[in-house]
């Protein structure tokens, strides 16, 4: 795999990552404002399912700016 080929791949993981990582965090919060629930491992694991897509539509759009700007 070329040097170029490997930085953007990391880069696109990186959006991945940094995205759930977000919509994770914005979604407990939410959670936590709205219902004044106790956050468990288990609201974790919703907010991770409910972030994923988002977090993947997010990676979708960056590979797509970033192969247009070669």
């Amino acid at each position: 795999m070329s040097p170029k080929r490997k930085k953007l791949y990391s880069r696109l993981a990186e959006f991945f990552v940094v995205g759930l990582v977000m919509g994770v965090t914005e979604d407990v919060i939410a959670i936590k404002l709205a219902t004044d629930a106790t956050i468990t491992y288990h609201t974790f694991l919703i907010a991770a399912l409910v972030a994923l897509p988002f977090a993947f539509i997010s990676e979708i759009l960056v590979d797509y700016h970033l192969r247009k700007d070669k």
